[in-house]
């Protein structure tokens, strides 16, 4: 997997968002995160998994709904290690859940893509009692986290299973997130995704189809961990199946910063997540459903 150092300046802050083993940093994190807003769930007591709740803030009617899965290379981090992400998007209208799973060597693939699932299928029979609006429902990742949000919308097997489709996600955001990234090559990866030959279920980019939800890819120019052409390749895949795709470089960012920016209001990543799910959330609520493509 093309994963490489990050810069020396951003070593600290990437040890606690892509490692996720540590609290060190998370107070400058968490700042201002106001803990009554959340309410904790568990949506898969089987596997002892739970999600954080976020209620929208400032919103007229039901809110769009966001389910925020976190990166850490599926092997690391925890849903309160990202209370900032559900804080900062509430803080704009939305209502977001932010849901743990199952991680390596524990399980491996596809264990935290079916978590996953079930997690969207927890907001889609729940975000109304929150405030939300069951019928608008995103999926935001960062790293790993937008690895997992790009599958469950490109491989319809995964939402099937929980009685849902791709079409039924309003949008999907990835945030530097693995689209495309065989031959895994680290050692630590490899023990995530098990035998080489089931590798390909694992790439976004084999199940583009024709089906997908419209998708926002946003990439940093100076990330090291996990190479642009990933987002540019899927990108081409879903515009082959005329499927809406936009892409933004944020020039200067980091792996890690470019998460890190949805806590400044003024910054392009955070403006753009925003703008994104405000018009496809206006666009889901005025178009009648979407039919799966005849094949």
């Amino acid at each position: 997997m093309s994963f490489r150092h990050l810069p020396q300046g951003f070593a600290v802050i990437a040890s606690v968002l892509l490692a996720g083993c540590t609290r060190i940093g998370l107070a400058v994190a968490n700042i201002n995160v106001d803990s009554s807003a959340i309410a904790t769930v568990a949506f898969d007591p089987k596997h002892a998994l739970s999600l954080d709740v976020f209620r929208p803030q400032n919103a007229h009617g039901k809110a769009p709904t966001v389910v925020f899965f976190y990166g850490g290379s599926w092997r690391n981090g925890t849903r309160e290690d990202y209370r900032f992400v559900g804080q900062s998007l509430a803080r704009a209208g939305f209502l977001v859940i932010v849901p743990d799973y199952r991680k390596a060597p524990q399980a491996v693939f596809p264990a935290f893509i079916e978590d996953s699932a079930r997690a969207v299928a927890w907001a889609k029979r729940h975000a109304a009692e929150y405030g939300g609006d069951p019928s608008r429902i995103f999926l935001v990742g960062h790293s790993s986290g937008a690895h997992m949000a790009a599958l469950l919308g490109t491989d319809a097997h995964f939402l099937r299973e929980v009685d849902m489709q791709p079409r039924d996600l309003a949008g999907i955001v990835g945030l530097a997130g693995p689209y495309d990234f065989l031959p895994i090559t680290d050692p630590l990866i490899k023990q995530a995704f098990g035998p080489a030959a089931e590798w390909p279920k694992s790439q976004p980019v084999n199940f583009v189809d024709g089906d997908e939800p419209p998708f926002l890819l946003l990439q940093g120019t100076a990330d090291k961990l996990v190479w642009p052409r990933n987002a540019e390749r899927l990108a081409v895949k879903l515009r082959v199946q005329h499927e809406p795709v936009e892409v933004g470089m944020i020039d200067g960012a980091s792996h890690a910063g470019l998460l890190i920016d949805l806590l400044r209001d003024a910054s392009p990543v955070r403006q753009q997540v925003i703008r994104y799910l405000n018009a496809n959330a206006s666009v889901t609520a005025d178009a009648p459903p979407r039919s799966p493509p005849t094949r």
